[in-house]
Formats: C-alpha cells, sequence, structure tokens
C-alpha cells in the first residue's frame, strides 16, 4: 500500500480573473510559506471562490485511498467507485481529474512547474522540487 497523494499545502488565493469565461475564475495562490505558487481554472458556481481565502491542494496520482492505479485492474476510471466506497475525494470540497502534460525547470534549479489539464481546464504549479 502508497501513499496516493504526491504534493499537499495550503494556499491563499491572491487574484481572481473572472472576465474570460461564464461561471468559471482562473484563480491565483500562494503557499503559506511564499514559496510555491497555483493557478487554477475553478468552477465558481460549484466552488465559489473569494480573495485571501484559505485552501488545501493535494495533487495525488490516484484517488483510491489504497494508492493503486485507477487504470489498471478493475477499475477503468475515476467515476467507478461504489455507493459507500471512501475515496481521497471525500476529504476535499472541489477534485478535479485531469493529466499531467508538461514540467518545466524554473529560473533555478531547484525550482520546476507542473502543467495539469482537465479538459478544457488548467492549472500550474510552480515552486521548488
Amino acid at each position: 500500500m502508497s501513499d496516493p497523494v504526491l504534493f499537499e499545502d495550503t494556499f491563499t488565493i491572491t487574484a481572481i480573473n473572472a472576465q474570460k469565461y461564464d461561471r468559471v475564475a482562473r484563480i491565483n495562490c500562494t503557499s503559506s510559506d511564499n514559496l510555491t505558487t497555483f493557478t487554477l481554472d475553478v468552477n465558481t458556481e460549484l466552488y465559489p471562490v473569494a480573495m485571501g481565502e484559505s485552501l488545501s491542494l493535494a495533487l495525488a496520482s490516484t484517488l483510491a485511498l489504497d494508492g493503486k492505479d485507477d487504470s489498471a485492474g478493475g477499475r477503468g476510471a475515476w467515476r467507478d467507485v461504489g455507493m459507500g466506497d471512501q475515496t481521497l475525494a471525500n476529504d476535499y470540497d472541489y477534485v478535479c481529474h485531469g493529466k499531467v502534460y508538461r514540467f518545466e525547470e524554473g529560473n533555478t534549479a531547484e525550482n520546476m512547474s507542473v502543467f495539469v489539464s482537465f479538459g478544457r481546464s488548467f492549472a500550474l504549479l510552480g515552486g521548488p522540487i
């Protein structure tokens, strides 16, 4: 059994841009230690956000609590969860399922950016390795 959570931190919303789409805002956040930044497209109809609000982010390889890969074996998709089954999603108010499509090194060797796509939505996580 392995831990599915690859990264976890608490962030404060520093900017909200809701000009481009209806019901979607791009939020910019900074971690509590000011080392990591996070940008996310949020459906504000499902999850309203406000400046200065704190939120917890977890980047995980799977929603399965036992760390098993969702795509292998009996589970073909993230939605294949039986009624009453617990997943990592039960611990959060807003969950996105997507694909990491790019890694970029930052200005220094210690910094990295991770780009994630959720269909038409986007996330960017940047900071020290």
